[in-house]
């Protein structure tokens, strides 16, 4: 096994500095002065693009042809795969534009921080435009490679072996019924009086919740943190999980459920197998999956009613108000299963975020194929949200279409991820309910049985099989998005 073991070592090199990259990425988010993002931007910059070399030594193409004889095992053969899966998509993009990229990348998602609060489209566009164009050359390049469009090459990247036409065809079906529910839901929920959060909740006091929230669900605080940033997300590697959230003191609601729903991609990452750290088959199999180990946290366990029921007394102990009615059981049910169209993604509910991802789908589809250009984005972003969820954004970019971090940097081909791990997590849900009592195991706080099966099935394999491979062993089926639908009938009607 000489020349997979050179391997081996090479790919673990590359994980070391990918790992002090992240956690670069995670300082520049919640820790760092703004006045050190030039010199961060420059630094990572080459970061990136040590990484890069390292991503196409060339020594590596005879490596894999050599490896190809070698007497591997069903796991080594995987893990040659998938070390060989990362090879061809580094070395198709030039060095010169790794470099440019990522350098583009860090100035705009800088400026955007403070642009989107300012309604800044006009500034915001000074430097978008360099990373569309960036990425618009990356994803020529990638597609002309692997024969595939150029936001297809793009998808691949995220959600290997997904394509438009399955994602048109889903997302299709979705709009057919989708809708309809949706209105059911909010004609009926019209009746119900909610008590709202209109008292004032300390970011000290939410984020102590929050923490006791993280403990119930089993995150290992030995291998990780959580932190504020202006926009949530889970970074850093398995051995030290970085989460972050953002506080409103006026409204705990959103906060909350973001912590829960970043916890499950750390758990994730926590969970995936050792006996391949460092190595690609050991990192997470999809962005899909991935996304649907936060959203079976946030979704099928964080907005059930057993969940809610020990949620109640943690935030009624953690909040000093005098308003308790805003945490009884059947309030606080109602607040985490409310139905309102709004704009921000992040605070959408479960049956409304659909056509949030939706829409910038087919925006960043037809953008990265050349249909529009991204000064055609505001208008697009305002028409859609008219025809999904019956509200304009018309000159209002900071809740419209300047909202999200993703595209700053360029990470076109994400967001499809976002409901395919919705319908994933509906998916994973059945097939647990099928030998596990889900809800009395939530009831008395120990989930333990819950997350061995999401180990066993999910976590533990990482790369080792395909997505497809993963979802059907797992669940006897390849995705099958009539779970979904299920799941949201079952709760909201």
């Amino acid at each position: 096994m000489e020349n997979y073991n050179k391997l081996v070592e090479h790919y673990k090199t590359i994980s070391n500095f990918s790992h002090l990259s992240a956690i670069c990425g995670w300082d520049a988010a919640a820790m760092m002065p703004s006045g050190g993002n030039h010199a961060r931007s420059e630094a990572m910059a080459q970061l990136s693009l040590h990484i890069h070399q390292l991503s196409t030594a060339p020594q590596l193409a005879d490596w894999f042809e050599q490896a190809q004889s070698d007497d591997l095992d069903a796991g080594q053969r995987a893990s040659l795969t998938e070390m060989k899966r990362q090879w061809q998509l580094s070395t198709v993009v030039p060095e010169d534009l790794v470099k440019a990229k990522s350098l583009a990348g860090s100035k705009c998602e800088h400026a955007w921080r403070t642009q989107r609060g300012n309604n800044d489209w006009d500034g915001f566009c000074k430097n978008f435009e360099q990373v569309v164009r960036l990425s618009q050359e990356e994803a020529q390049i990638r597609g002309e490679q692997a024969g595939l469009s150029p936001y297809d090459a793009m998808l691949d990247i995220y959600e290997p072996g997904v394509n438009t036409k399955q994602l048109d065809a889903i997302f299709g079906d979705l709009v057919s019924w989708l809708p309809q529910l949706t209105q059911q839901v909010i004609d009926k929920q019209k009746s119900e009086s909610v008590y709202e959060t209109n008292e004032s909740y300390s970011t000290e006091q939410q984020n102590a919740l929050g923490l006791e929230v993280m403990k119930l669900l089993q995150f290992d605080f030995d291998h990780g943190r959580l932190d504020i940033s202006s926009h949530p997300f889970c970074g850093g590697v398995p051995q030290d999980v970085r989460i972050t959230t953002r506080y409103d003191e006026s409204d705990f609601v959103q906060s909350l459920m973001g912590i829960v729903h970043e916890t499950g991609h750390a758990r994730y990452e926590q969970g995936l197998p050792k006996k391949w750290a460092g190595l690609p088959v050991g990192q997470a199999r999809s962005m899909g999956i991935h996304e649907s180990q936060s959203l079976f946290f946030e979704m099928q366990l964080g907005r059930s009613e057993p969940f809610i029921r020990n949620l109640a007394p943690l935030a009624q102990k953690h909040f000093v108000t005098n308003n308790n009615q805003v945490f009884e059981l059947s309030n606080l049910q109602k607040i985490y299963t409310r139905v309102q169209p709004g704009y921000i993604r992040v605070d959408a509910d479960e049956l409304t975020y659909p056509a949030h991802v939706i829409l910038r789908y087919e925006i960043e589809r037809d953008l990265m194929n050349g249909i529009i250009g991204y000064r055609d984005i505001p208008e697009l972003w305002d028409l859609k949200m008219k025809q999904l969820l019956n509200l304009s954004t018309e000159g209002n970019f900071k809740d419209g279409c300047m909202q999200d971090i993703h595209w700053t940097d360029g990470s076109f081909g994400y967001f499809p991820s976002y409901t395919l791990g919705a319908m994933y997590a509906a998916q994973f849900m059945a097939a647990i309910e099928e030998t596990i009592d889900v809800n009395e195991a939530i009831r008395t706080g120990d989930l333990t049985p819950i997350f061995t099966w999401l180990s066993e099935n999910i976590w533990s394999k990482g790369c080792l099989f395909t997505t497809d491979e993963l979802v059907s062993s797992a669940t006897g089926q390849t995705l099958n998005s009539q779970y979904f639908e299920e799941h949201l009938k079952r709760r909201y009607l």
